[in-house]
């Protein structure tokens, strides 16, 4: 028997059939229970609960490596850069010259070594002319390799032949399959010609200090110095070579005097680089063989 004191149902007295506000209220009721809880993000696009794949986040780019710094490199650069200032300004010019020394009186460590007193100028000029060809020479093997260079003068010469062919025959698919290789032989030969650069900075460089130091130790000689003796005549060496033109003896001298320096020791480092490359990458000299004369029988 049931319990009178015992509160109705909120639906209505008992036996009665459930109404919907009944029904809202139980099912208020239930979901007033503790359970699982909603997530609050927004449900994926296409009104679906069901869950994407994830695509897997792009890996960072590692950074560019930082430039190394190279003592050799900053060398060439701030001679290349003295050297450009020297021949625009002539003072820097003369200044730097006059520190190695024009005369007796001024001193100096190259007039020192090699001044001879300003009493042999043409001697002088010769070992001047000798001392800028070696340190060109040097600098042009130090700054070259001489088998990448070989390399890249080789391969240009058999591509050339090529893309001519290409060119001739008219089809546009083989002139595009030679782009590639054309790229890359542009830029190996840009590469050894930015070598051969390096090396002209300090030819450059050379190449003025050497001249402005020859002609103030000429100036700055006695009169008596700077008449020489050629084939039985007197030659002076400030006058000009032709009247009207301001070239002097002196500066053909010294240029006759670097040219022949200059082949003789660039080929002769060339040559030892060469044999040193060799001897490392245990490569044997190829000797060519003698063509056979005759015809067989």
């Amino acid at each position: 028997m049931p319990d009178p004191g015992a509160p109705l149902p909120s639906g209505g007295p008992a036996g009665a059939d459930p109404t919907p506000e009944s029904e809202f209220t139980e099912g208020a009721a239930e979901s007033s229970a503790p359970g699982p809880v909603p997530s609050a993000a927004p449900l994926p696009t296409g009104e679906t609960d069901e869950e994407t794949p994830e695509t897997p986040a792009a890996a960072p780019k590692p950074p560019a490596p930082r430039p190394t710094f190279k003592f050799s490199t900053f060398i060439i650069v701030f001679l290349g850069l003295l050297g450009l200032l020297m021949l625009i300004e002539a003072n820097t010019r003369n200044a730097i010259a006059t520190s190695l020394g024009i005369s007796a009186a001024s001193g100096g460590p190259l007039y020192s070594l090699i001044g001879f007193s300003s009493t042999h100028l043409l001697a002088t000029m010769a070992v001047a002319g000798a001392i800028e060809m070696i340190v060109t020479a040097f600098a042009y093997n130090y700054t070259t390799d001489w088998i990448k260079a070989a390399k890249v003068q080789k391969w240009s010469g058999a591509f050339r032949k090529v893309q001519m062919e290409a060119i001739r025959s008219g089809k546009k698919d083989r002139i595009a399959a030679l782009r590639p290789h054309q790229d890359r032989i542009t830029r190996l030969s840009s590469e050894v010609t930015i070598a051969q650069f390096k090396g002209m900075a300090i030819t450059y460089f050379m190449l003025i200090l050497m001249y402005t130091w020859i002609g103030l130790v000429i100036e700055n000689a006695s009169v008596q110095a700077q008449t020489i003796s050629l084939g039985g005549g007197s030659l002076h060496l400030l006058n000009p070579v032709l009247s009207g033109l301001p070239i002097p003896w002196w500066f053909l001298i010294f240029s006759l005097y670097t040219v022949p320096f200059s082949l003789v020791f660039r080929r002769i480092l060339k040559y030892y680089w060469v044999r040193r490359y060799a001897a490392e990458h245990q490569i044997s000299p190829v000797v060519p063989r003698p063509q056979a004369t005759g015809s067989a029988a």
